[in-house]
């Protein structure tokens, strides 16, 4: 018998020098292209992500979105694409007073089988330390969305969501995954 990944909700927030790397692992009870659908969709993305997006799918096409509560617009090309498993891109956002220096980051977005569900392994890497801390709990956030909209359950409220897992990520947590 193998023994089964276990993954809970936190992610990581791993310090490289003055840039850091999210990463969040979930397991999903849905096929790989149910949950690659809900990643790459305007109309998925723009419940659960709350974002207005623009995808021209396929390696060096691109993507623009107008994301989240605070409507950062993220443009990018498109370094990754291999339905249903791999979906990676740039993220730039130009600076903006909460991100003095902008963003010139890279999230990438894995899927994995498993059984009947789905590993989803999510990197995004890159990112200036302070936006990292800052990321890690709405990144939180929008994977319990994921979660919610995936099993046809209501979504949770993003910014009650952030506040409630917030304190999982202080400032000073620094952690590597295995």
């Amino acid at each position: 018998m193998t023994k089964r990944e276990e993954f809970g909700p936190t992610g990581a927030v791993v310090m490289e020098g003055e840039k850091a790397t999210l990463v969040f692992r979930r397991r999903f009870a849905h096929s790989p292209a149910v949950v690659w659908k809900s990643l790459t969709d305007p109309s998925e993305l723009s419940k659960w992500y709350m974002t207005k997006a623009v995808i021209v799918g396929g390696e060096g096409g691109t993507i623009d979105f107008v994301a989240g509560p605070s409507r950062l617009h993220v443009t990018g090309r498109i370094l990754t694409w291999r339905p249903p498993t791999v979906f990676e891109h740039e993220w730039k956002v130009a600076p903006r007073p909460e991100l003095k220096s902008g963003e010139d980051a890279i999230i990438r977005w894995e899927l994995r089988q498993d059984g009947e569900g789905t590993i989803l392994h999510l990197e995004h890497r890159l990112l200036n330390r302070e936006t990292a801390i800052g990321f890690a709990p709405g990144t939180h956030a929008f994977m319990d969305r994921l979660e919610a909209q995936l099993d046809n359950l209501p979504l949770p409220n993003w910014q009650e969501r952030y506040q409630q897992v917030a304190s999982s990520y202080p400032p000073s947590w620094v952690s590597k995954m295995s």
